[in-house]
């Protein structure tokens, strides 16, 4: 290992799952293992990683919870790993704060194509005044978008949302969080407003709107902005 590596920290009461995970990982991130929820909220702590890998199935208490109380003092991002695979798990982790969530089993590419992504988002300079994914151009400055070096133009509520997609591009936002933050939280149920404002978004944005490229939807749950 070395000190120079991203630092993760991996919470899962199982070993051997622990020891999976990090020799997977440690050639190329400093790891550190925590086996329940209290040992990862003071680790998260002491250690201050770069990433934090957690189960939901912990003996002390539920991963969601362990996300709310993270979330309380930290923005760590925070990849959910576990064998729940319904919606409801996933929206309940999600809207604790979590980034992302792969259901066990996961291939190894998959988990370190998800922790790259992670770690690009939250390294990269905010200040950047022109985001670039592919043939889509937003220059923030002059609150302009381009398609194919050709300009587009947005509703208010369409380029906010695109604005938020860009600023969590790579992780899964829930309906009811794209909701909030475009509308407000007395629309967190408005489930159809967001479905109608994605619609068009796509077909503006979109060389194939029946296949985004962009705009991915995560089934049941909501949906991720893709890098190109």
């Amino acid at each position: 290992m070395t000190e120079n590596f991203p630092r993760i920290l991996i919470v899962d009461d199982e070993h051997p799952i622990r020891r999976f995970l990090s020799d997977s990982l440690d050639e190329q991130y400093t790891i550190v293992e925590v086996a329940n929820g209290k040992d990862a909220i003071r680790a998260a702590a002491a250690e201050r990683p770069d990433l934090i890998i957690l189960d939901l199935g912990l003996p002390d208490m539920d991963g969601v919870e362990v996300t709310r109380r993270l979330r309380e003092w930290s923005q760590t991002p925070i990849i959910i790993v576990s064998v729940r695979e319904q919606e409801n798990d996933k929206i309940a982790a999600l809207d604790a704060g979590a980034d992302d969530y792969l259901t066990k089993p996961f291939g190894i590419g998959e988990l370190l194509a998800r922790i790259r992504t992670v770690l690009r988002r939250v390294t990269k300079d905010d200040t950047e005044p022109v985001f670039i994914s592919g043939d889509l151009t937003m220059d923030f400055t002059l609150r302009t978008v381009a398609v194919g070096g050709q300009p587009i133009t947005l509703t208010p509520t369409e380029y906010d949302l695109l604005k938020t997609f860009i600023k969590h591009a790579g992780k899964v936002l829930t309906h009811r969080q794209l909701l909030r933050m475009a509308w407000g939280n007395s629309y967190e149920n408005e489930i159809h407003i967001l479905q109608v404002n994605i619609s068009n978004l796509r077909r503006k944005i979109e060389p194939d709107p029946s296949r985004p490229t962009h705009i991915i939807t995560e089934p049941g749950v909501g949906y991720r902005f893709r890098m190109e």
